[in-house]
């Protein structure tokens, strides 16, 4: 078993799961201590931002890992 395919599979997937998350914001989750915390730093937008930049961050290492 390839555990370099395995590992970039599932950093995509958390990488969509956190574009999700910035763009539906789902109140369970933005609701969440920690994601207030963020809200209370950089703001509604800038969290939103935050979870989408670190998305595509992980979605481009899961392919990278995949593609290895």
């Amino acid at each position: 078993m390839n555990w370099w395919a395995l590992l970039g599979v599932l950093a995509a997937a958390y990488g969509v799961f956190a574009i999700y998350v910035a763009l539906k914001k789902p109140e369970k989750i933005w609701g969440m201590a920690k994601v207030q915390g963020f809200v209370k730093k950089l703001g509604d937008k800038g969290t939103a931002l935050w979870f989408s930049v670190f998305g595509l961050i992980l979605i481009a290492l899961g392919v990278w890992l995949i593609v290895k």
